[in-house]
């Protein structure tokens, strides 16, 4: 019993540690935005790392995900004689729900995982080290830009998801199923507000944008210098950004709906 609640404290004691060490390194990015502005050379070129590198899977998973919608939700509003608002119901599905979320899962697999493995990458070749000791702050000179960029990153690449995405569901709706190219567009314009619909799915992007980021640097900054350790670390990064993600998007979703 002595033994488990020991094992039961350590754990505890642990997970607090990690919890602060987050917290201030987060406050830390935070804090380090005006200067990183400042420096926007830099967060141009990760900028161009994570969203250009990450373009073609968002585009062409957007273009199947909209083939989906729009194939499963003309068989499902046929039954009740509504096949006119498919428009509107693609839209809908992708600006409030799948556009954010598997951006967000999809930045996670391709550009978190790459973020960790080239943080961890950096700690383990010791030049994190060799920057503290030329009087370089690591953190102000290769976190800050990555992470300020993967946060303006997100809701760009989701909207990209999200507008190829309805161009996906216009090819299957229209182009292919025969619904009226006139009620697929004007009951999307009809049914899409500015602020509770594309406003909604803006901020999503933006808070998954910081958690994702976040996450990967914070695994990275904090791996094992050795290659089983930047390993697990980039396993942990899909995990725990995943994890995040859904769970964030259950609390935003029921925040918006209630407020």
């Amino acid at each position: 019993m002595t033994a488990l609640l020991a094992d039961l404290g350590r754990a505890v004691r642990l997970g607090l540690g990690a919890v602060g060490l987050a917290a201030r390194l987060f406050l830390r990015l935070v804090q380090l935005l005006p200067g990183t502005l400042a420096r926007f050379g830099l967060v141009r070129d990760q900028i161009h790392f994570l969203g250009n590198y990450s373009l073609a899977i968002i585009a062409v998973s957007g273009l199947f995900v909209g083939f989906v919608l729009a194939l499963q939700g003309y068989y499902i509003l046929q039954r009740y004689g509504s096949s006119e608002a498919l428009g509107m119901m693609v839209a809908l599905s992708l600006l409030r729900e799948l556009g954010p979320v598997v951006t967000a899962l999809l930045f996670a697999g391709r550009a978190g995982t790459a973020l960790t493995a080239e943080i961890g990458l950096m700690k383990a070749g010791e030049q994190l080290s060799a920057m503290e000791m030329m009087a370089v702050d690591p953190i102000r000179r290769v976190l800050a830009p990555r992470f300020w960029a993967g946060v303006f990153t997100m809701p760009l690449l989701a909207a990209v998801f999200s507008a190829v995405g309805i161009v996906g569901g216009w090819l299957v709706g229209v182009v292919m199923i025969g619904v009226d190219a006139g009620s697929f567009w004007s009951q999307m314009q009809g049914g899409v507000e500015w602020w509770n619909d594309l406003g909604n799915g803006v901020l999503k992007s933006l808070v998954f944008g910081i958690t994702v980021t976040f996450v990967a640097l914070y695994q990275g900054y904090m791996a094992q210098p050795t290659p089983e350790g930047v390993s697990r670390a980039t396993t942990r990064t899909v995990v725990v950004a995943s994890l995040w993600v859904l769970g964030l998007d259950f609390g935003l979703t029921a925040m918006m709906f209630t407020v």
